[in-house]
């Protein structure tokens, strides 16, 4: 008479040798992505620009700015992050200053009457420096 629990360690062992056989190669360890930023090129420029003109010109009381507003419009929806210059505390008047950024490369732009005036140089010089990334505040006009 045939015993069928003889079998079973046989059994066994055919199965585990068939279930390796059908496994693929050990998973990897995941590694972390790194965060995708949705933020354009124009975005990116504008934001640093916008930062270092609101704290070298109005954060700390330079006095050359006294009587200017910073209107930021980084998240306007023309596509064109800037931010503004208007007489002080007349957020809807005419702009005396605009730096706006645009295209893939972020190139930024300024215009205005203000850029016609004496401190206009400094203006467009800070601005300059400021879109190569050195957040420096230079000297006072």
């Amino acid at each position: 008479m045939l015993r069928p629990f003889r079998l079973l360690p046989f059994l066994g062992l055919a199965l585990a040798i068939g279930f390796t056989g059908c496994q693929s190669q050990a998973p990897q360890p995941k590694r972390p992505q790194p965060a995708a930023s949705n933020k354009s090129a124009a975005l990116r420029n504008m934001e640093q620009v916008a930062k270092a003109a609101h704290r070298c010109w109005f954060a700390s009381k330079d006095p050359a700015f006294r009587n200017y507003s910073f209107a930021n419009e980084l998240n306007n929806f023309s596509g064109r992050p800037r931010f503004l210059l208007v007489p002080e505390n007349n957020y809807g008047g005419r702009p005396l200053l605009v730096v706006q950024a645009e295209g893939a490369a972020g190139r930024l732009d300024t215009f205005g009457p203000l850029l016609d005036q004496p401190l206009g140089k400094r203006i467009n010089g800070d601005i300059a420096r400021w879109s190569t990334g050195d957040q420096s505040c230079g000297s006072a006009a």
